[in-house]
């Protein structure tokens, strides 16, 4: 139940509607007891049995807020109706009465429905703001780690399950149990009797229905992680439709889904069945309890009619099975929360993941770049091998540093290291002299701008694709940014220019197109420190040419900070480290690395020079 009050606790500025909630339900309650109770008197006319009537006060009985006053002051006015006008003309005072009564009923349930509901997208809001929030804060090593369907499940299928199975219960626990408590005094003040013998069989309903819900919540939980793994494997098959073809593996793909959409079919026919087995065994144990009364009631009546009169037992019955129905909705509510519930722990489960990269208290707010980064002695392993051992580089201001080396030799890793999206184990990196970890994220990563080999981009037009790298830019700043990255021209060639969409991660576009609108963005943004990871190693020699001088551009006059498989592309570094397992193997420039004999520097110019 934990689960359950923390994501109640999630809408405090809301719960103004749970007690609004709480009083038009109440009211609803009311009035419909009033229609049940009026049946009484009506039947008490149509049978010829207004003689059974408890005596009615002589007077108009004096306020007082309970029952007994409001039945006086009924029965004061039907008696002066019926001994004044007669039986008919009482009849339609109590028609009259059941209208408006009614009438309040509906405009009472209404209200309560508009207020519940308000509430509930409420939480639903929060939720999704607060889950995506933290998944905006988890570092890179959680989505290296988590399933893309299993995060997309928690936001769609478990998000519906809690909203219909955790936040829909709150209406019925708020207002079920008042219907019972006040069906049950209204009972109680027809029969004492008959309404201890209820109480003493009702419990055999809830003993039945409750050995059927316990594993509700297992089953719940294991389908919900089945349903994560189908749409893991949807997503691979769109992303690599082109793979899958080429390989000819569409047998193995349908052969994997299939497993999967079998187990996630046998866990919810466990779960649906047993939640559909609730509602037939309610239903019994409930006829099986009002027969009982039935019998019991009956007896009261033939035997001893002065403790209970014939239209008394047809209303008391009447009401009792209305008791049927908000016990019916506890019990199939407890149904639905084990399901939710299920659901509810795996969201907590994504809000309450820690979050490893964060700021320390007091962070230090840096906004310039003033002298260099330096790593002293950096160590750093993903899980248990270092990748990286006893790192030792300077990237001074305005200079040139070049990575280069075999592939899994650490060079990606070292640019992660910088913008914080991996904090080091070992050793210390310091960027003007303060260390990196106690410099404020954000500040720190407003100073970077990256370019990477596969450029990110967002199923958008492309003008805001660009605009990212600075929301604040001005449509002229956008543009120019464009040219610099020689990307304005084919740009205006599109189907709407700027405006044009280019699909989710710019599928309807070139990779050098991509690239450069990739480097568009790093423009505008105007970073002091650049990370360019690989930008032209997928492209060919055209596109490579363009973007080549795009990258000339935007790194003139900046700190920048080189990933490169060809190496033709760093020769006029400051400075080329080599990296290989994760140490450096040499470093200089271009001119002191390729004379150095047997260096590795040297052996990968020769093989690409091949």
């Amino acid at each position: 139940m934990k689960a359950y009050i923390r994501l109640l606790l999630l809408t405090k500025p809301q719960w103004v509607r749970v007690y609004k909630y709480g009083l038009y339900a109440t009211l609803n309650i009311i009035f419909g007891l009033i229609n049940f109770t009026l049946l009484i008197p009506l039947l008490n006319i149509l049978f010829g049995t207004l003689g059974n009537i408890k005596s009615a006060p002589a007077n108009v009985p004096n306020f007082s807020f309970n029952l007994d006053y409001f039945k006086d002051l009924f029965n004061y006015y039907f008696q002066y109706v019926v001994s004044e006008y007669g039986k008919y003309e009482a009849l339609v005072f109590v028609c009259i009465i059941v209208v408006l009564s009614v009438m309040f009923t509906n405009i009472f349930r209404y209200l309560a429905s508009v207020e519940i509901e308000y509430y509930k997208q409420s939480i639903v809001k929060n939720i999704r703001n607060i889950l995506y929030d933290k998944v905006l804060q988890l570092d890179t090593r959680f989505f290296n780690n988590e399933r893309k369907g299993d995060l997309l499940t928690k936001f769609t299928n478990n998000i519906n399950e809690i909203e219909g199975g955790v936040i829909a219960t709150l209406a019925v626990f708020l207002k079920e149990p008042v219907s019972l408590i006040t069906f049950f005094i209204v009972l109680v003040s027809i029969s004492f009797k008959l309404t201890l013998f209820t109480l003493i069989v009702i419990p055999i309903s809830g003993i039945i229905i409750s050995s059927f819900t316990k594993k509700l919540k297992k089953y719940a939980r294991e389908g919900s992680f089945s349903f994560g793994n189908i749409l893991s494997i949807l997503d691979e098959t769109i992303v690599g439709n082109r793979i899958i073809k080429t390989f000819h593996s569409e047998g193995y793909m349908k052969q994997k889904f299939e497993k999967e959409n079998d187990k996630f079919t046998h866990q919810m026919l466990k779960l649906n069945l047993k939640s559909e087995l609730a509602g037939p065994i309610s239903e019994f144990s409930g006829v099986l309890v009002v027969s009982f009364i039935l019998l019991y009631g009956g007896y009261l009546v033939l035997h001893n009619q002065s403790e209970l009169s014939a239209s008394e037992f047809v209303t008391y019955i009447i009401i009792f099975s209305q008791v049927l129905r908000p016990a019916k909705a506890i019990s199939s509510a407890v149904t639905g929360l084990q399901k939710g519930l299920a659901a509810a722990e795996r969201l907590l489960e994504l809000a309450d993941e820690p979050i490893h990269i964060k700021n320390t208290q007091n962070p230090i707010l840096i906004q310039t770049f003033e002298r260099d980064i330096i790593f002293e002695n950096v160590s750093f392993a993903y899980h248990t091998d270092k990748v990286l051992q006893n790192i030792n580089f300077v990237l001074p201001k305005g200079k040139m540093i070049a990575l280069a080396g075999p592939s899994g030799s650490g060079k990606s890793t070292i640019s992660d290291l910088i913008p914080r999206l991996y904090d080091i184990q070992e050793g210390n990196i310091w960027i003007d002299g303060i260390d990196l970890q106690k410099v404020d994220i954000y500040a720190l990563r407003q100073l970077i701008g990256v370019v990477s080999q596969d450029p990110i981009l967002f199923h958008d037009n492309i003008y805001n694709n660009i605009l990212f790298g600075n929301p604040s830019a001005t449509s002229e700043d956008v543009m120019q940014a464009a040219r610099i990255a020689n990307a304005h021209d084919f740009i205006t060639q599109t189907e709407n220019g700027y405006q044009t969409i280019i699909g989710e991660r710019g599928v309807k576009l070139s990779g050098g197109q991509r690239q450069r609108i990739s480097i568009a963005r790093a423009v505008l943004k105007n970073p002091p420190i650049l990370i360019l990871d690989e930008a032209t190693s997928a492209l060919d020699t055209e596109s490579e040419k363009l973007v080549q001088d795009a990258l000339d551009k935007l790194m003139k006059n900046r700190t920048s900070l080189v990933i490169a498989h060809r190496l033709s592309t760093i020769q006029k570094a400051d400075n080329i480290i080599i990296l290989k397992d994760g140490k450096i193997e040499e470093s200089g420039t271009h001119d002191e690395l390729i004379n150095l004999e047997n260096g590795l520097y040297k052996r990968l110019n020769l093989l690409q020079n091949i």
